[in-house]
């Protein structure tokens, strides 16, 4: 006979009875609403963005100001500008969290794995020897043990103090 595990999230039924949005999740132009979005970071082309749904805590992406779908449609200087951030995430992401590796993955269509396939984005995934636990091996449940207040507060930190020192 097969128990049954039960894993309780009461702060997710706010989400499951919100209303939700058919425009694009990245699209948003009110700088002064930064906090409410997860915005860490903004440059003259990009922005750098938490994911909501991360595989370890600091997942961040990096994301294109302009509504695009692929790298083929950036200009060269949105080019240039979206991969110097997705450096400076890196070194952020280092400082911060001081992973054993880092992940950087860009997913073009619903084919390749793209959650958002209109909108493109890189994730930048710190990662350590062993994190992927029992329990997302074997029930697909991530755990996440840091609160997105934390996460914010502190890469957002990391950005303003390597950017300062720039």
């Amino acid at each position: 006979m097969c128990k049954e595990n039960i894993l309780y999230s009461p702060w997710r039924l706010q989400y499951i009875l919100s209303a939700k949005q058919n425009s694009c999740i990245f699209c948003f132009d009110n700088n002064d609403k930064d906090l409410d979005h997860f915005v860490v970071y903004r440059t003259k082309h990009s922005f750098v963005i938490l994911n909501l749904f991360p595989y370890n805590n600091g997942h961040i992406m990096v994301v294109p100001n302009r509504h695009i779908s692929s790298l083929s449609e950036l200009s060269e200087d949105e080019l240039h500008d979206l991969f110097d951030t997705v450096r400076l995430g890196e070194i952020v992401i280092k400082n911060v969290y001081k992973p054993e590796g880092i992940n950087v993955g860009i997913n073009l269509g619903k084919a390749a794995g793209a959650g958002v396939d209109a909108h493109l984005h890189v994730h930048i995934l710190p990662r350590w020897l062993g994190d992927s636990g029992f329990i997302t091996s074997i029930s697909g449940t991530r755990v996440i043990p840091e609160e997105f207040s934390r996460t914010y507060k502190i890469i957002k930190e990391g950005f303003d103090n390597v950017t300062a020192n720039k």
